[in-house]
């Protein structure tokens, strides 16, 4: 499949504000499950885009605006082609879940084993991992439980939270977004020692245009494998994956600061189509 992306955010201050430094994380992988054919990152007012890396290997532009502005827009455009094949070879290859104390030793699990901004650790999360996981032998099985709980768990509610509410706020009120299923699914994990990363990126049906968040499971031997608790599905070619990292926190698409009032909107728009022809002008 390939998907179009367009991804926009609009920042419309009550005054002009100056010295804004922003970092973004809008560009997706290129990996062995999808191909970015190409990537265009617009801001207004223009200003010098540069790239680096982050602690978790996910691609970062920044860029600053000194002089006064009223508005700020940025837009991200891209052509991905997706590929991911699914995983249920791994009913076929199961991982004990005495398996789990390598993962401890591990330092590409260790991130992801503690508790993290939005994912602290808790003896609810704890206890509902533990009877949700009862009589599993496998780390694969174990996940898939808990993958299914919290998409049965937790009612799909669009501004029931907000972007700073946390795994164990989404757990105990019962509703959220992908991004409190994502955290809840991901404390549950971790709180039995199953690692578990954060994933943000898009997600294509048609009538919903949005962000999307999901997590990745780590099984020695094999690696991360991905789970969507808000569709209780594995993503397929219709997931577009941006950035990983604990939680929302280190994948956060704009993030950055500016002097001036805290009066301000955010506008966000997300178009995703299948690709039709050639790169668009």
């Amino acid at each position: 499949m390939r998907l179009e992306i367009c991804h926009r955010t609009l920042y419309r201050y009550a005054q002009p504000v100056k010295e804004s430094s922003n970092d973004l994380r809008l560009k997706p992988v290129s990996n062995e499950h999808q191909t970015v054919e190409w990537h265009e990152l617009t801001v207004q007012p223009t200003a010098q885009l540069r790239t680096y890396e982050d602690f978790y290997a996910n691609m970062v532009h920044h860029f600053e605006v000194n002089a006064p502005h009223s508005e700020l827009m940025i837009e991200s455009r891209c052509r991905v082609a997706t590929n991911r094949r699914n995983y249920l070879d791994l009913w076929a290859t199961p991982v004990p879940l005495s398996r789990r104390a390598e993962c401890v030793r591990m330092e590409r699990c260790f991130d992801y084993l503690q508790e993290s901004t939005y994912v602290p650790h808790s003896p609810e999360l704890w206890r509902l991992a533990v009877d949700t996981t009862f009589g599993q032998a496998d780390m694969w099985q174990a996940a898939q439980a808990l993958n299914r709980f919290v998409h049965s768990h937790l009612a799909y509610t669009p501004s029931a939270t907000t972007a700073l509410t946390s795994a164990t706020d989404a757990l105990e009120r019962r509703v959220g977004v992908c991004q409190d299923f994502a955290h809840v699914l991901i404390g549950l994990c971790r709180s039995i020692q199953l690692p578990a990363l954060y994933v943000s990126g898009y997600f294509y049906t048609p009538g919903a245009q949005a962000s999307h968040a999901w997590v990745e499971v780590y099984l020695p031997e094999i690696g991360w494998r991905a789970l969507d608790p808000t569709h209780a599905d594995q993503p397929d070619e219709r997931y577009v994956k941006i950035a990983v990292g604990r939680d929302y926190g280190d994948v956060a698409p704009t993030r950055g600061h500016y002097k001036g009032t805290v009066q301000r909107t955010i506008q966000v728009d997300v178009d995703i189509r299948e690709a039709t022809g050639t790169k668009q002008s």
